[in-house]
């Protein structure tokens, strides 16, 4: 946990220095929220998000609403950022893209989601490059909560149970990027795990609905074909690395595995190289699946990647489509 996290679960003298300043940074952030930007083709708008900085489980969560859909006879497509990468131009993601241009986000769901994959720091551009190019029914945007200029139907948040929302206060006193507040706008809360006390008294009435992130088996990078489970590493001199918002997260996943290991936490959406995984004693190196996408050009037969997947109450499939048929016959009636 970076130094200023510590001061971000309750109040204490660096919180309440740096309050101030927070009332600055709401202040700039409610300028910045535009009136959303007609999409060229319209299709219902999911946007997944969260009002905390820091990893939630946005990305597993979307890719459980893609499959959902699909499974439902949608044709979804995804829109996203492509944060940390190069590229300001939306354009399509395929899993073959390079992480360094695309962003490692909009690689990891390209590889993992079975619909089209755009992004671009421009959202509203990546949504209408996908509609206008691909057979889409409905637009899921990943992160893009605090992006108004986004139209939306449905707002998913995400909060990290463990962490809640901290002691409440705005950046860079607290955690949020918006007020807490905002949450009394969103159609549903998903809580990651835990019950931190600060979630006990959220504002409004959004339906809430539980999620865990499961991961069992272990890939081989350099043969993606080589899977198993956590017994094949126990006795080994194991090194674990994670470059996402909480990395504490995957140590604790590990932990729960019953693997010993030692622990390298780097900023979220590290830009790996090979001398970064460069330990002489490792028997193996264990990362999470958004850093294998940037660590898969120099892999050995050393490096595994743990892939999870969102484990949710099936009643937010049926809250969703609920709400998608809603939206249908509003629609129709309005033809």
């Amino acid at each position: 946990m970076a130094w200023i996290e510590r001061h971000w679960q309750s109040v204490t003298p660096v919180s309440a220095l740096l309050y101030p300043v927070s009332l600055l940074y709401g202040a700039v952030a409610a300028s910045r929220r535009a009136t959303a930007v007609p999409l060229q083709r319209r299709v219902p708008v999911i946007v997944v998000g969260n009002v905390t900085v820091g990893g939630t489980g946005k990305t597993p969560l979307t890719l459980w609403l893609e499959r959902t859909l699909r499974d439902r006879g949608f044709t979804p497509g995804i829109a996203c950022s492509g944060y940390g990468g190069t590229s300001r131009t939306a354009r399509p993601v395929s899993p073959g893209s390079d992480p360094a241009e695309f962003g490692d986000e909009a690689v990891l769901l390209a590889n993992r989601a079975g619909c089209e994959v755009w992004a671009g720091a421009d959202r509203v551009a990546a949504a209408d490059g996908l509609l206008m190019r691909a057979e889409c029914d409905v637009l899921l945007c990943d992160d893009g909560l605090q992006h108004h200029a986004l139209p939306r139907d449905i707002e998913i948040c995400v909060v990290d149970g463990a962490r809640g929302i901290g002691n409440g206060w705005l950046l860079p006193a607290g955690p949020l990027r918006e007020p807490v507040s905002r949450l009394a706008s969103v159609d549903a809360l998903v809580i990651n795990g835990g019950g931190h006390p600060s979630l006990e008294h959220l504002p409004g009435n959004a339906a809430r609905f539980s999620m865990t992130l499961e991961g069992r088996e272990f890939r081989n990078l350099l043969n993606p074909d080589l899977v198993t489970g956590a017994e094949s590493f126990r006795g080994k001199r194991i090194h674990a690395l994670a470059g996402i918002g909480d990395p504490q997260r995957f140590f604790r996943h590990l932990q729960k595995m019953g693997l010993d290991f030692t622990a390298h936490a780097y900023p979220d959406h590290h830009p790996f190289t090979a001398s970064d995984l460069d330990y002489p004693d490792a028997e193996a190196i264990l990362m999470t699946e958004k850093d294998a996408v940037k660590c898969r050009r120099f892999a050995t037969e050393l490096h595994w990647e743990l892939p999870v997947d969102a484990a949710l109450d099936p009643a937010l499939g049926e809250f969703v489509l609920r709400k998608l048929d809603s939206l249908k016959a509003t629609t129709d009636e309005h033809r």
